[in-house]
């Protein structure tokens, strides 16, 4: 949904406006296509992705290699206060999916690693063979949202006394015993997503991208987010709606709603048809546009 995505942006020429997902690109040459005189500053804590962004000799072009929790203290780094508009496509990139030394799909023999940060200390594999039982458990339902995943965390932890599971075609061997027939791959996503979230802090991450992007923003900029799982979205839905990713909304003397944005779609923008032809992973992508109060 590039275009999509640019459109929601609403982009001044002149205004600054960050990318925080850089991953392969995409979207930031695209948005540097309406910058004329304004500012693109680009985020990811990816190695591959910073070599990307290497390629990108753009005057107004500033890459960032972090992770967009920090994007204050990066954006002070470079002078900058406040923003117009901040794009973020969460999730995995195409391109890391593809890979399959990077152990984040279930389409290949690889490593259990799905760190997006590769000098991150946490791989998949000290997740699956280090957490207990009861770690497994809440990960797996929580992150994962499978029915059996107390089941599967036993399974995990029996398995691993007698030999370590170390890649993607072991866990994958593990799970064909408790996923629902017809449904593997499916199955296999799911928790492959909660080990990804687990190992790369996502949640949190996002919490806190959400708190500093309702500070950064001048009144009027927009937030765009793209997700790509229920609980990202259902944090991004609610911290615009509240002003808080879990719990209840606070209100001030008033009865009003004490948050940082409004929304602009009330509904999520999901891709067309056609697209998802052309890009399945498509199909689960939601987007929401935020405004600045």
């Amino acid at each position: 949904m590039l275009n999509e995505c640019i459109e929601a942006l609403n982009i001044q020429p002149e205004g600054t406006y960050i990318d925080v997902t850089f991953g392969g690109g995409g979207h930031s040459l695209a948005i540097l296509e309406h910058v004329k005189g304004g500012r693109l500053i680009a985020f990811d804590q990816d190695d591959d992705a910073r070599r990307e962004a290497e390629k990108i000799t753009h005057r107004s072009f500033t890459f960032c290699h972090a992770n967009f929790r920090y994007l204050k203290r990066f954006l002070k780094l470079h002078g900058v206060t406040r923003v117009n508009g901040i794009l973020a496509d969460l999730g995995v990139s195409s391109w890391q999916l593809d890979e399959p030394g990077r152990g984040f799909s279930t389409r290949f023999s690889g490593p259990l690693d799905m760190r997006m940060d590769k000098k991150g200390a946490r791989t998949a594999a000290d997740v699956v063979n280090d957490y207990d039982e009861a770690a497994l458990h809440r990960i797996l339902g929580m992150y994962g949202e499978i029915r059996n995943a107390r089941t599967v965390a036993q399974a995990i932890v029996q398995q691993r006394v007698s030999k370590p599971i170390r890649t993607t075609d072991e866990l994958r061997s593990l799970l064909s015993r408790f996923a629902p027939h017809g449904k593997e791959n499916k199955y296999f996503a799911q928790v492959f997503q909660a080990l990804r979230i687990e190992v790369n802090n996502e949640m949190q991450a996002l919490e806190d991208f959400l708190h500093q992007a309702g500070e950064v923003l001048v009144p009027g900029g927009r937030l765009v987010v793209m997700s790509y799982h229920s609980l990202e979205d259902r944090m991004v839905k609610n911290f615009i709606n509240k002003g808080k990713v879990y719990g209840e909304a606070e209100k001030d003397f008033y009865g009003n709603v004490i948050k940082p944005f409004e929304a602009v779609n009330r509904k999520p923008i999901e891709a067309s048809e056609e697209e998802v032809n052309e890009n399945r992973r498509a199909r689960s992508a939601r987007l929401r546009i935020a405004e600045k109060l």
